[in-house]
């Protein structure tokens, strides 16, 4: 489905915002991608658009749980299968959002950075993830690790994902800390 398609239908929106279209197609054609951007010119769709064209399902690393409920939130109210795992949701809950992943119903998936234990990534083996998408990605450089330290276990992560392209987003990066998160 041509991306303005998508836009319009899956997201509401009549048209791309200054830089979104050429980023998304950067991450749709599998380049890892670098996304530094003001907070509100709309970094979120550039990996929310390519999730749903893509298939399979987006991991998504974001270090806030209210900012995971409100995505998620707004996603499902569009119709985007989306949903979260962090610390609010109950095992018995956390298991079958696990099951839908394994069966490809989630388009995104919403978790933490301190997810990522071994026993997880050796899971995500087993799921068709398509995308690794890094919010607040400046947490990653050696600069703002000390706010989450499990940011820096995310190399791990890209490389156990084979051939999953990662797209990083932050709305605050010197060049210093756009090299380090490179």
């Amino acid at each position: 489905m041509p991306l303005q398609r998508l836009l319009k239908e899956r997201f509401g929106h009549d048209r791309f915002r200054e830089g979104q279209e050429a980023i998304i197609e950067q991450v749709i054609d599998g380049q890892d991608t670098l996304v530094v951007m003001p907070t509100g010119a709309g970094k979120s769709l550039c990996y929310q658009l390519p999730a749903v064209a893509m298939g399979g399902t987006t991991l998504v690393v974001s270090p806030l749980i209210a900012l995971m409920k409100d995505q998620v939130d707004s996603l499902q109210r569009s119709g985007v299968r989306a949903t979260c795992i962090n610390s609010t949701v109950p095992p018995n809950e956390r298991r079958e959002r696990l099951v839908g992943l394994r069966e490809g119903r989630w388009e995104l998936l919403y978790v933490a950075p301190e997810r990522f234990s071994d026993r997880f990534l050796e899971f995500l083996g087993l799921c068709d993830i398509r995308l690794l998408a890094i919010d607040e990605a400046h947490c990653v450089s050696q600069w703002g690790h000390d706010f989450r330290p499990d940011y820096l276990r995310l190399g791990e992560v890209r490389t156990g994902l084979v051939g999953v392209p990662t797209i990083a987003l932050t709305a605050t990066a010197t060049p210093e800390v756009a090299d380090d998160i490179l």
